[in-house]
């Protein structure tokens, strides 16, 4: 069992620690969705997902070319 400054030390660095887990995931979702439909704006996280994508949503468009 701690006391003193390393109390007051653990319990800085949980408070810490717990602050940083919670909030919002916005900015990290915003970094994993890097590719965006040009016809419906959709936001998606690779060219297999954007395939698929144009192959069930617009399936008389052809899909754009992977490059990245």
């Amino acid at each position: 069992m701690t006391r003193g400054k390393q109390k007051i030390e653990a319990q800085r660095k949980n408070a810490e620690r717990n602050q940083k887990s919670k909030g919002s995931q916005l900015e990290a979702r915003a970094a994993a969705f890097k590719i965006n439909c040009p016809i419906c704006k959709v936001q998606l996280a690779n060219h297999n997902q954007l395939v698929d994508h144009y192959g069930s949503k617009h399936p008389k468009e052809k899909p754009p070319n992977d490059s990245g």
